[in-house]
């Protein structure tokens, strides 16, 4: 369902950020996030186009590369900041790398602040990282599914289990496709699916 109409008003910011999720010839995945802003408005940044940013042109436009195994180890990071405000910002791309040898798993969140937070790194790139690490996930799912065997029918719990509205053990999504994982009252076939 979309968004109800909004009031009369002025863009201002748009913040474009895409991940992409690629498997690799050589077994790996690489997971690709880019984060462009841009203004709707000339902007005053001293140190960039003799201080102007003109509409259009990103304030922000960066990007990472994280390599990463089926396990979601962390083999190789690349960091870039084609546009930034400050002729400085890029000279901490590489603190990025401190992520090779981590896995991407539950508290992932919590590490990528603890290496990188505050003057160690960079906000707009620490900020994709939660996006891209999701982007992981999906991008090796399948192959995590056929080799784990937790797809419909399967004899190994899904991962995403209790980790969402739908995956609820006691809700209606479980109940339908991972019966044999459902938790919820057996005599149930109440389906409490919003209709649209």
């Amino acid at each position: 369902m979309p968004l109800p109409p909004a009031e009369d008003r002025e863009l201002l910011h748009t913040r474009y950020i895409t991940c992409k999720g690629y498997k690799r010839r050589d077994g790996l995945w690489d997971v690709e996030g880019e984060l462009v802003d841009l203004k709707s408005f000339d902007l005053q940044v001293i140190e960039r186009n003799d201080g102007i940013i003109p509409t259009g042109e990103p304030l922000h436009k960066m990007a990472l590369r994280l390599t990463v195994d089926y396990d979601l180890l962390i083999h190789d990071v690349q960091a870039s900041m084609d546009y930034t405000p400050f002729k400085h910002c890029p000279n901490i791309a590489d603190n990025f790398r401190r992520l090779i040898g981590h896995r991407i798993a539950p508290g992932f969140t919590r590490l990528t602040r603890d290496l990188l937070g505050g003057t160690q790194g960079c906000t707009h790139l620490l900020e994709m990282l939660g996006t891209m690490a999701t982007t992981a996930y999906q991008t090796t799912h399948q192959e995590r599914e056929k080799r784990e065997d937790f797809g419909i029918g399967g004899e190994t719990p899904p991962p995403t289990l209790n980790t969402c509205h739908s995956f609820d053990t006691h809700g209606p999504v479980v109940q339908r496709y991972w019966p044999q994982f459902y938790t919820g009252d057996k005599d149930s076939d109440k389906d409490d699916t919003p209709q649209s």
